[in-house]
């Protein structure tokens, strides 16, 4: 994404969240689907992967069984192995030291069942998570006013339940013959093993999605962890920037962007502080939708590039006066 095309406008922050809500239900389906179809799974049974519904191997039986000599199972190693992993890794690796956290707040299935989770929580308590120190405001950024429900905590607990018994499932069949594992939960007789690795990741999903959903988002999550220090390590990166030359409009708002993100970042704070930001732009939404009340424009916009490349210099300087003026203080 160019500098000049990197701003995020008023009119299409609505829009950007909406067309997000979509890609990230297809690939939830996806990754739910992706073993029935066998698009994409492990078989531990057979010891091997299947793409497409092929068996992707290594090619090392051949070479077991005297039909190959090493070097066809180096080439087979090199383009089966290690090839795909170079790919796929370094496709997230650049995505992400150019555009951040994507995959997270654009794609992954997790952090789909975080907002959704979070959006019930809500609804019933007036807090996201369980960890919030105090309700977040009732009106919301676009007008509409949310008074807390406790009839809600049945539908969130219903999604917590519902959405761990799924990962369960879903998990277990991508290790094990999909017909097999849902043939067994239709009929209610999995075997032992699958019970019980059923119950007890139904038991850890739902610890997590009920105390630790964002908190494993921001620090368990390798993935998220790899591309944050990808993002970190790009000073032109997409980032999302505060309009200091505006913030006395700041004054008319209750911290809309703060309460709005899924991750319980400060996304007004400076970068190194947001390290863990899924760009799902849903502060600058929040953020266009209360200054859209007053006729003005979201003070935080999406910039890459030079752009970017300021704020990190702004950044910098915050980091080099910050303590000269902790010592002048003293």
């Amino acid at each position: 994404m160019s500098a000049a095309v990197s701003r995020m406008t008023a009119s299409t922050a609505s829009r950007l969240q909406r067309r997000r809500f979509w890609l990230r239900s297809l690939f939830f389906l996806l990754f739910v689907l992706a073993p029935p179809l066998n698009l994409f799974r492990f078989d531990l049974t057979q010891g091997h992967f299947v793409l497409l519904g092929q068996p992707w191997t290594l090619g090392l039986d051949p070479f077991l069984h005297g039909e190959a000599d090493p070097w066809q199972v180096f080439v087979g190693l090199l383009l089966r192995g290690l090839l795909p992993i170079v790919l796929v890794g370094g496709a997230l690796i650049y995505v992400s030291w150019r555009y951040g956290r994507l995959y997270c707040g654009w794609l992954c299935p997790h952090f789909s069942v975080v907002e959704f989770i979070n959006g019930l929580m809500r609804r019933a308590s007036g807090k996201p998570t369980l960890w919030e120190r105090r309700p977040l405001p009732v009106e919301r950024p676009d007008g509409r006013r949310l008074v807390p429900d406790r009839r809600y905590w049945l539908p969130a607990a219903a999604a917590i339940l519902g959405f761990a018994f799924l990962w369960a499932v879903v998990l277990l069949s991508y290790l094990l013959p999909p017909a097999q594992v849902y043939g067994n939960l239709l009929h209610l007789a999995p075997t032992r093993n699958q019970g019980l690795f059923l119950l007890a990741a139904t038991v850890a999903f739902t610890i997590e999605f009920s105390l630790a959903r964002h908190l494993f988002c921001r620090y368990g999550c390798a993935v998220g962890l790899f591309q944050s220090l990808a993002w970190m390590s790009n000073r032109k990166a997409m980032v999302v920037r505060f309009d200091g030359t505006r913030a006395r409009a700041c004054i008319q708002c209750n911290a809309a962007c703060d309460h709005a993100c899924p991750m319980r970042l400060k996304p007004r704070s400076i970068k190194r502080r947001i390290l863990t930001c899924t760009q799902c732009a849903r502060c600058i939404t929040a953020c266009d939708q209360v200054q859209a009340h007053h006729g003005g424009a979201s003070l935080l916009t999406w910039v890459g590039g030079d752009e970017a490349l300021a704020v990190s210099d702004a950044e910098a300087r915050h980091l080099v006066t910050r303590p000269r003026r902790t010592l002048e203080k003293s």
